[in-house]
């Protein structure tokens, strides 16, 4: 999520990269996400190859910021 807070979307293969994931990991990661309905992907042809680009919703960029705060509350408190 934190990729797509900064970047309007990004494909498969550069968050792949980025994080250094293996393909499953990155698929289960991006289907949880999906099924929570806090990212989108898209699918398309580039030339004869798949390509898949992954994009936040409204819904997944509120989660995102409600956890950043809940995290700053809880390092507050604990100071």
């Amino acid at each position: 999520m934190s990729v797509l807070m900064v970047n309007d979307k990004i494909d498969f293969n550069s968050l792949k990269e980025l994080l250094g994931l293996t393909d499953g990991n990155l698929a289960s990661h991006t289907r949880a996400l999906e099924n929570l309905g806090y990212i989108v992907s898209t699918k398309r042809f580039v030339g004869r190859k798949p390509q898949t680009t992954y994009s936040k919703t409204p819904l997944g960029e509120k989660a995102f910021k409600d956890h950043l705060m809940a995290l700053e509350a809880f390092i507050r408190q604990n100071l």
